[in-house]
């Protein structure tokens, strides 16, 4: 639906305020409304609400699309009736416009956005046609379901707030039922100990920690007994994290090590497979042959000596 459309055929009347139904109802911070109920009383309604006709048993009423701040403010003020502009739309489109109408002109609060989407999902509607009627990316409408359909009520008002990115909260809800591996994963990233790419890893680290056990990602080697994995915490996530880094860096060092050692075998072996007695000598010695992987190193294309 196209609302700029609906607007051109909208009829603008004076309604009842005790025949006006709130289809999408929200909380509002008090000091918001209270500036509302001033500039109201104070200056009139600058714009008026929109509503949507229904029959009923008692005469026509109406739901409210767009204006709940407004429409209460009239209430409080004891006024009887309000300016609307009254349109003709089904439910459907009601409802889908007095959602995007929020997400478009204000700062909601993450909880009322996501039981939007929710309520759109529970309608039958999937996430890219979620995302088409309110103008969110298909990829943030899916994580946020995701998150919903998981009761990650907690994950979704760090979002909302700011404190965490929707990404770093998914990588969190990675950690499935675990919550004190959760919690200690928030705390860490909002605590700038772990960021980006890290938080997915130290979360890896655990998950194989609760696996394997201690012995299999520690430092040591060997066939050392398994224990039981303590209460995690933010410390002792971190720490086994940059556990598990310093231990990757060190292999790294190992294996960096033995290329120079075999980048110097290889020249060694080059110079001297240069010496026709030496190659004799080696043939005489049944030792004709390298490796591949060595002869590989030392000619282009492996050969017997």
């Amino acid at each position: 639906m196209n609302p700029s459309k609906e607007y051109r055929k909208a009829e603008l009347r004076m309604i009842p305020l005790d025949r006006i139904e709130v289809l999408n109802p929200r909380e509002r911070n008090s000091r918001v409304f209270d500036q509302i109920v001033g500039n109201i009383q104070s200056i009139g309604l600058k714009k008026p609400i929109i509503v949507t006709p229904r029959p009923g048993s008692h005469g026509e009423h109406y739901l409210l699309i767009c204006g709940e701040g407004r429409f209460k403010a009239f209430k409080t003020l004891g006024q009887q009736e309000i300016p609307a502009m009254v349109m003709q739309v089904d439910d459907e489109s009601a409802f889908i416009m007095s959602l995007t109408e929020n997400i478009a002109r204000r700062k909601f609060s993450p909880l009322e956005l996501m039981a939007g989407i929710g309520q759109l999902r529970e309608q039958g509607y999937d996430r890219q046609t979620i995302a088409k009627k309110t103008g969110l990316s298909a990829e943030y409408v899916k994580d946020i379901l995701y998150l919903l359909q998981h009761g990650e009520e907690r994950l979704l008002m760090a979002v909302g707030s700011g404190r965490i990115p929707l990404n770093a909260a998914m990588a969190i809800a990675g950690a499935g039922d675990d919550k004190a591996v959760q919690e200690a994963l928030q705390e860490a990233y909002e605590s700038g100990q772990l960021r980006g790419n890290h938080l997915i890893q130290a979360r890896r680290v655990n998950e194989r920690r609760r696996v394997q056990g201690k012995a299999a990602v520690g430092p040591g080697t060997g066939s050392a007994p398994r224990k039981p994995i303590e209460g995690v915490t933010t410390s002792s996530l971190v720490r086994n994290y940059q556990r598990e880094v310093e231990r990757q860096k060190q292999m790294v060092r190992k294996a960096e090590v033995a290329q120079h050692s075999l980048l110097f075998i290889a020249g060694g072996l080059r110079q001297l497979l240069g010496d026709e007695n030496f190659v004799n000598l080696l043939r005489a010695e049944g030792l004709g042959t390298l490796p591949q992987y060595l002869a590989d190193r030392v000619w282009k294309k492996g050969k017997g000596v």
